[in-house]
């Protein structure tokens, strides 16, 4: 009898800690769909002030329209891949499509940007100063969403990949979770400084 009843605490004490391992496992996960969640958040932002961006410009720059409609193209296809990612966030496909769009999205603003440097007006727009800034704005609370998805995501494959609770995770198909690695459509290079 006693056995038994030894056998049973060691049972329980192991399902129980299968079922902490597991339910690690699932707060890891919520944690960096929550962190997504607030990229999804400052992305549609940014997609929302484009179109005011974009109409701003259109009255200065009526010889621009291959530049405002590849803007408008672009915003439209981050947006579908947002959707995308929005249905599984840490999908290595769905995050890829992602920074692939929001690259072009990126390259497309930095034309107009660029375009419209030559156009002293429409600098001189209030509008076009609000919307720039509230834009700049929220480029920088997409930084920082991505830094804290980023944490997120690293936790949660720390969690998934680390014994025993990488068999957990095999067990129930935990997948890795991916970054949202957003390349710029203009490659940084580091300055160059010589002394002669």
């Amino acid at each position: 009898m006693t056995g038994l009843v030894i056998l049973l605490v060691v049972v329980a004490v192991f399902g129980f800690w299968l079922v902490g391992i597991y339910n690690g496992l699932i707060r890891s996960r919520r944690s960096y769909e929550n962190a997504f969640a607030q990229i999804d958040v400052q992305l549609t932002r940014r997609y929302d002030l484009i179109p005011n961006l974009v109409e701003t410009a259109k009255a200065y720059m009526k010889h621009e329209s291959q530049t405002l409609e590849a803007v408008v193209a672009a915003r439209n296809a981050a947006m579908n891949g947002l959707k995308a990612a929005q249905a599984r966030p840490g999908d290595a496909a769905a995050m890829q499509t992602l920074a692939a769009s929001e690259g072009q999205l990126t390259g497309a603003l930095g034309r107009l940007m660029a375009v419209a440097e030559a156009y002293p007006d429409l600098k001189a727009n209030q509008n076009m100063m609000q919307v720039s800034e509230e834009l700049t704005s929220t480029e920088n609370k997409v930084a920082f969403a991505r830094h804290a998805f980023y944490d997120s995501v690293m936790c949660y494959n720390v969690a998934r990949d680390v014994f025993p609770n990488n068999i957990i995770a095999g067990m129930f198909n935990f997948k890795e979770a991916a970054l949202l690695q957003i390349e710029d459509a203009v490659k940084r290079e580091a300055v160059k400084v010589k002394f002669d």
